[in-house]
């Protein structure tokens, strides 16, 4: 099965991907978009078929709360969680469908202020099903690297999805979203990361799971610092079937 993607994707399971220093230089952009294009537009697609695996049908829900708990321990949650705050404004890189966007972020809006969502996503048949609803707000149809901030967000949310972005493509992007943040704003992203510490190269939608020092460098050079990282907990596995580590990294300036 694939790896991680420009869109909103799924935890992977382990695979024979090709391992290697500088794996970032086999991606292929055109590759990756003609992948993707190839894919349904519904949860199941984007998640790449994992919840109709035996034992896995849950793996969505599981991730939504585990993302859930890891925002509340910096202060953000819903209205139906009393002392939470609120965002203004959010970014999501990497939206696919929605599943983030409308199973967490938008749950996250301050409605008295109009809040809203905006989301990135290269693929224009995903982001069809995101225009005109509740808590949405501008959707670019473009990849991560293309992407220029117009506003000021609150939260910027990315997951599953920098594994189609070189070291420097990631980096850069990163440094967009610095810029883009609020006094207090917060970057977080989530995304499987090796079991060995290495990068490996999935040639299937020409992509990269990276290791943890590789994803360290990058945050270095965005000028952005780890606040708090974890994995995510929870996920479905069988005697067979294993999915990747899933890492949540919190990122300040």
């Amino acid at each position: 099965m694939s790896d991680t993607n420009e869109n909103d994707h799924f935890p992977q399971l382990t695979s024979d991907s090709t391992p290697g220093t500088g794996a970032d230089a086999s991606i292929s952009k055109e590759h990756g978009l003609a992948y993707w294009e190839s894919i349904s537009a519904d949860e199941n697609g984007m998640l790449g078929g994992i919840p109709s695996v035996a034992g896995f049908a849950n793996t969505s829900k599981i991730d939504l709360q585990g993302s859930r708990n890891f925002l509340a321990k910096f202060g953000i949650g819903s209205k139906s969680k009393p002392g939470l705050k609120h965002c203004q404004r959010i970014l999501e890189g990497g939206a696919g469908v929605g599943r983030i966007t409308e199973g967490l972020l938008t749950e996250l809006l301050d409605e008295e202020k109009d809040g809203k969502v905006d989301v990135v996503e290269p693929i224009a048949k995903f982001t069809a099903k995101l225009q005109g609803k509740r808590g949405v707000g501008k959707v670019y149809v473009m990849g991560l690297e293309e992407w220029v901030p117009e506003f000021k967000y609150d939260l910027v949310w990315t997951q599953w999805c920098v594994g189609h972005l070189t070291d420097e493509q990631l980096a850069e992007y990163l440094k967009r979203c610095k810029s883009a943040l609020t006094e207090d704003g917060l970057i977080v992203i989530k995304e499987n990361t090796t079991v060995l510490g290495n990068d490996e190269f999935d040639a299937e939608d020409s992509s990269v799971t990276r290791g943890e020092e590789t994803f360290q460098k990058i945050f270095q050079k965005a000028g952005l610092k780890i606040v708090r990282a974890e994995f995510q907990k929870g996920f479905p596995q069988t005697r067979t079937i294993k999915l990747l580590p899933v890492r949540m990294y919190a990122l300040k300036p």
